[in-house]
C-alpha cells in the first residue's frame, strides 16, 4: 500500500511564483542554468544550482556551494516572502503543454516505502549524483524538487481530483517555456479520501527522480542518526513527491549521439552495423518499438535488429538495450554509457533537427534516434526488478522546482 502525507507547504506568494519556480536542477547545466536565472534575482536556480553564483571555476560537489544554497534559500524566503501554508495539504496539480495535460497529486511519500519498494524503480543511481543531492537536502532542510511518480489509473482517485479542480486555483501561471502551470490545495474531507485511496494502491513507479529518491532515503538515515529521540514522525521520514496516473504521462525519446567512429570509416562502421541490423535509408523519426534510426555523413537510416537479444527479460528488449548491446559496445566501443565522453544524451524535446545540427557540425560522428519507451515497459521493467540502461526516458512536460517545497 502507498503510503502518502499532506503537509504544510512552503509556497511563494501568487504574485511571484511564476519568478520563484525554475526548471530541474538537472536538467540544465551549469551554463544554461546561470543564463536562466540571470536577469532573475528570484529563481529557485540560485538555491537548486547555488554554485552559478560561484567563480566558473568552482567545483560544484564542495561544501562552500551547500552553505551558498542555504545562504540564498534563507534570501529567498525573506526576499520572495515565502510562506509556510496554513494547513497540511495535499496539492493537484495540472500541467498543459501544448495539447498535453497530466494532472497530479503533490504529497509527502514515505521514505520507507521507498526503501521497502512499495515505490518502485527502475534505473540505477551515481554516487556522485547521490552524494551532491543528500548533501544540498541536509543543507536546506528540505525537498524542493519533486520526485516525479506515476501509478495505475483509478477512476476513483481520478473523481476526488477532478472535484478538487472544481475550485478556484491558488496558482496558475505560464512559464517561460510555454507550459501552464496550476496548482489547488486539497484539505479536510476530499485529503481524506485520498489518502485512504492511495492506501489501496499497491506500487507506485519512479518515473523521474531516482536520485532524489534515493537522496531522501540517505537524508532520513543522517537525520535519524542525529536524533536521539527519533520516532518515525519527524518531517524527514517524508519527501516531496507527485503521483500521476500512467495513462496521461508523455514519454520523449532519449536520443544518443557519439563523437567518433572508434577508428573506423564510414564504410567500415556501415558493414559492422549490417551484422545485427537491416539498414535502408529513410527519414529521421521513428514511428514503432523496434525502429532505429542512425544519422550519419547528411543520410538517415532506418536500423532493424535481426540477432537475438540476451535474454527474455524486458529490459533486454528495450531499443535502447538492443542499441547498447549490438552497436554502441562491441562496434563504437562504448562500453559503459554512465562513464564514457564519448558519448552525449539528447532529450526528446530538442528533436531530429539537434541530432542532425550536431553531426552536421562535426559536434558528433554519428547520431541514433529511437521511438520512446512505453510506460508497460517501464512498468513491467519495475515489477521484475530490472534496470534500464541509462537516459532510456525523457518526461515532457518537466515540473517545476520551487513550487511547492517540503521541508523538514
Amino acid at each position: 500500500m502507498a503510503i502518502i502525507f499532506p503537509f504544510k507547504g512552503l509556497l511563494p506568494p501568487v504574485e511571484k511564483v511564476e519568478a520563484v519556480s525554475a526548471v530541474p536542477y538537472d536538467v540544465v547545466n551549469r551554463e544554461e542554468a546561470a543564463a536562466k536565472a540571470a536577469q532573475n534575482p528570484l529563481s529557485f536556480l540560485r538555491v537548486s544550482r547555488s554554485e552559478i553564483e560561484m567563480p566558473e571555476d568552482q567545483n560544484p560537489y564542495t561544501a562552500d556551494v551547500y552553505e551558498k544554497a542555504l545562504a540564498n534559500f534563507a534570501r529567498l524566503k525573506d526576499e520572495a516572502g515565502l510562506a509556510f501554508d496554513d494547513n497540511a495539504s495535499l496539492y493537484v496539480y495540472k500541467l498543459i503543454a501544448g495539447d498535453h495535460e497530466q494532472t497530479g497529486l503533490v504529497c509527502a511519500a514515505a521514505v520507507d516505502d521507498y526503501d521497502n519498494n512499495v515505490i518502485k524503480k527502475h534505473e540505477k543511481t551515481r554516487q556522485q549524483k547521490e552524494d551532491d543531492r543528500t548533501a544540498h537536502t541536509i543543507a536546506i532542510r528540505a525537498h524542493s524538487g519533486p520526485v516525479f511518480l506515476l501509478y495505475r489509473d483509478q477512476e476513483a482517485i481520478d473523481e476526488v481530483i477532478g472535484q478538487i479542480q472544481q475550485d478556484a486555483p491558488l496558482f496558475d501561471f505560464t512559464a517561460e517555456d510555454g507550459v501552464q502551470h496550476i496548482l489547488w490545495p486539497c484539505t479536510g474531507d476530499p485529503a481524506e479520501k485520498l489518502v485512504a485511496l492511495f492506501a489501496t494502491v499497491e506500487s507506485t513507479y519512479v518515473a523521474d527522480g531516482h536520485h532524489r529518491a534515493k537522496s531522501a532515503s540517505r537524508t532520513r538515515e543522517a537525520m535519524r542518526s542525529e536524533n536521539p529521540n527519533h520516532d518515525g514522525s519527524e518531517a524527514y521520514n517524508r519527501f516531496l513527491a507527485v503521483l500521476f496516473p500512467a495513462s496521461q504521462l508523455n514519454i520523449l525519446p532519449y536520443n544518443r549521439t557519439v563523437a567518433d567512429l572508434n577508428g573506423l570509416s564510414r564504410d567500415e562502421f556501415l558493414e559492422k552495423v549490417k551484422a545485427n541490423f537491416s539498414i535502408c535509408e529513410a527519414g529521421a523519426e521513428a514511428v514503432a518499438v523496434g525502429d532505429i534510426r542512425m544519422y550519419i555523413d547528411s543520410t538517415w537510416y532506418q536500423l532493424s535488429f535481426t540477432g537475438t537479444t540476451a535474454s527474455d527479460a524486458v529490459a533486454d528488449q528495450l531499443d535502447v538495450s538492443i542499441l547498447q548491446a549490438n552497436l554502441l559496445g562491441p562496434i563504437l566501443g562504448i562500453d559503459d554509457p554512465r562513464t564514457s565522453n564519448r558519448i552525449d544524451f539528447i532529450g526528446g524535446i530538442h528533436g531530429t533537427a539537434r541530432l542532425e545540427e550536431l553531426v552536421n557540425s562535426s559536434k558528433a560522428a554519428v547520431a541514433f534516434s529511437m521511438y520512446p519507451t512505453t510506460v508497460e515497459q517501464l512498468i513491467g521493467i519495475s515489477d521484475n526488478d530490472e534496470i534500464m540502461p541509462p537516459k532510456s526516458t525523457w518526461f515532457e512536460p518537466k515540473l517545476r522546482d520551487g513550487l511547492v517545497i517540503h521541508c523538514f
